[in-house]
This record gives structure tokens, sequence and C-alpha cells, in this order.
């Protein structure tokens, strides 16, 4: 029993770490300070594994290592004199906790109302059957029903007859391929809350759900701050905030760039945002807003890139993850725009909104 509740303590202890991991970026030795903290003042173990037994566990575990004093220009995260970098095993554990994360919170979640645009492929039999009609498949009829149909006429002279036929609904899987556009502005981690750490959170598990379950999907991932860029799946727990501007309007001609080079049948944006557009390029210029409300100029040319997305079939679904006003007047518009959805969500609940959504928009009803 002992060992039992012990190793239920080390779970516990993973769980945090990682957490930890992504409120520090992927800088394992602030994690590994902010860790020994919380160990000292909380006692957590209760005595029995000490905050050094716990380190050395995850170095032999294999999900930290000591630097080697090397340069590595493709992990710099812990940064000059740094001991420790996180090894790929570690950021594979980040993705399977935040995914195990967000399904637990799918749990308190309704499904919604979300329609998906286009048809696809990969039927799924439901249990609901209709009425057989031409162009069904033979192996999609329910004989149970249809002999239960045949038999109301009278069993002395049974026989199945086209009206008595009954098939399987079907539920077809459309192909998806999804921009998440997350906001880095540093607004993300101003006044004491921290947005940005479940933002990361949430596209990690999004990209660890659509790699390992629908691998026939593709999902990519790109910040928006005073610029656009693309950001590889692997270098996402090392995500910072940090630009004072939103360039909304280069976050969605990047995303449009990406998904016009796809074949997928559904085409969709999810953005992650906590304030309205501030700046946008404009022949060559960068132009500012300067003032606390929308400014014209930027909310027009955000809107275009909308309006491009909807005539090119890419439906916008935006979480606001901030109650401000200005923010909501111009997601308004951009949904209206786009005939999108949007949403504001708690944090705690990001993950399970975004995910009810995705799985929603890869789904229709055949008849």
């Amino acid at each position: 029993m002992q060992e039992a509740l012990r190793r239920m303590g080390v779970k516990q202890l993973m769980k945090l770490w990682n957490e930890l991991l992504l409120m520090a970026s992927g800088d394992v030795d602030q994690a590994l300070q902010w860790m020994e903290d919380i160990w000292e003042r909380h006692d957590l173990m209760r005595g029995q594994m000490s905050f050094e037994d716990f380190q050395r566990l995850l170095e032999q575990e294999g999900l930290i290592r000591r630097r080697d004093g090397q340069s590595d220009p493709d992990n710099q995260e812990g940064g000059p004199g740094s001991a420790f970098e996180l090894t790929k095993r570690g950021e594979r554990s980040i993705r399977k906790d935040s995914l195990e994360h967000i399904f637990k919170d799918l749990k308190s979640l309704g499904d919604g109302d979300h329609r998906t645009p286009n048809a696809g492929s990969s039927d799924e039999r439901l249990p609901e059957t209709r009425p057989f009609a031409f162009g069904d498949l033979s192996s999609d009829i329910d004989f149970n029903v249809s002999i239960r149909n045949a038999l109301k006429r009278g069993i002395d002279d049974v026989s199945l007859t086209e009206d008595d036929l009954e098939v399987y609904e079907t539920e077809q899987h459309a192909s998806c391929a999804t921009v998440l556009m997350i906001d880095i502005s540093h607004s993300m981690i101003l006044y004491g809350e921290d947005r940005i750490t479940p933002a990361k959170k949430v596209a990690i598990a999004l990209t660890e759900l659509i790699k390992t379950k629908y691998p026939k999907d593709s999902v990519e991932v790109i910040t928006f701050g005073n610029e656009a860029q693309q950001v590889p799946v692997h270098r996402l727990p090392y995500l910072q905030v940090g630009p004072f501007h939103t360039n909304t309007q280069a976050g969605l001609q990047l995303a449009q760039r990406l998904l016009t080079r796809k074949k997928h049948t559904n085409k969709q944006i999810f953005m992650v945002t906590d304030g309205k557009p501030t700046v946008i390029h404009e022949q060559g210029q960068t132009y500012r807003n300067v003032s606390w409300t929308l400014d014209p100029l930027i909310v027009n040319r955000t809107l275009e890139e909308a309006e491009l997305c909807r005539r090119r079939g890419i439906t916008i679904s935006t979480f606001m993850i901030a109650n401000d006003p200005h923010l909501v007047e111009f997601v308004d518009k951009l949904t209206q725009t786009n005939r999108g959805r949007a949403y504001f969500s708690a944090l705690d609940k990001l993950g399970g909104n975004i995910f009810v959504d995705y799985m929603k928009n890869r789904r229709r009803r055949v008849r």
C-alpha cells in the first residue's frame, strides 16, 4: 500500500512538473527552482521523497539531462550557463499530459451546435436507421428492423420487399486542415493572469491528438504578435510572449498561405486571442494603433483577410480569453464577415471548447 501511494504521488508530481515547464517556457532550471520552492513550502510527498530524489528521477527517466556545455543552435531555451535541458522524451511527456488534461475538460462540456460545411470520408455506423434509398449499400441494411417491418404485414407469407428495408444512418468524417493561431502579445501575461500557458497546452494537446488519432488530417501552429510566424510542434513548450502589438492581419495571411496548399475537404482556423488587432503592414509601412479604441483602418484590413478566408472556404473560429469590449466588438465583425464562430472561453475550458469544435467540424450526417 505504501509503495502504491508513493507511485500515485510521483504521478501527480510529474503532472505538476510538466505544468511548471510550460509556465517556464521550457527553461528546466527555472522549473526546478520553482519545484524546489513548492516542495519546501508544502512538504510534498510528506518525507517519502526529497526534492533531490525527484530531480535524480527526472534524469534517470530521461526527461531532463545535464547540458554538455557545447553550443546547440536548436535548443537554447535554457540560456547561457544553464545546467539542465529538456530531452525529446521530456517533450513527449508534456504532450501526453496536455492531451490527458484536455480530455478531462471535455467531460464537463456539451456538444454544442456546429455544422460541417463539407462532406468527407470514413463512414461511422450509427444506431439509428432510415428507409432504404437508391444508392444505399447492402452492407448498411439493418436486417432485424427490416424483417420486423415485413412481419407487420402478417406471418403467413413473410417476404422482404424494398419498402421493408431499413439502413443504418452513417456519419462521415471529413478530412480537416487546421491552423491554430496563438496570440503572443504582451497582454497574454499582464495583470497577474497567465493566459499563454493554457494556450500552449491547448496547442500541444491538439497537435498530439491530430497526429496520433487523425494522421490524415493536418495541423499547423502559428503565433502572432508584431509579426506572424509558423512554430514547429516540438518548439511549442518553449513559446514566450513579448511583442507589444497584435497583428491579426499577418496571422490570417500566413494561415491562408498554409491552408491553400492543403487538399483536405475542410479548412479551418482556430484563433486564440485576448486583444483587438493593433498593427498592420500597409504598402511596406507599419501602421500602429495608438488609441485604446478600435482603429478603422486596422480593423478593415483585417476584415478583408477574414472575407478572403470565407471565399476560400476557410472557417475561422475565434476563442476570446478576455472580456474586453473592443475585442468583442471586433470579433463580432470578424465572425459576421467570415460566417465563422466565436466563443468567450474561460482559460480552464479553452482546451475542451476547441476540441469540441474540431470534432464537430469533422462530422456530418449522411442521408
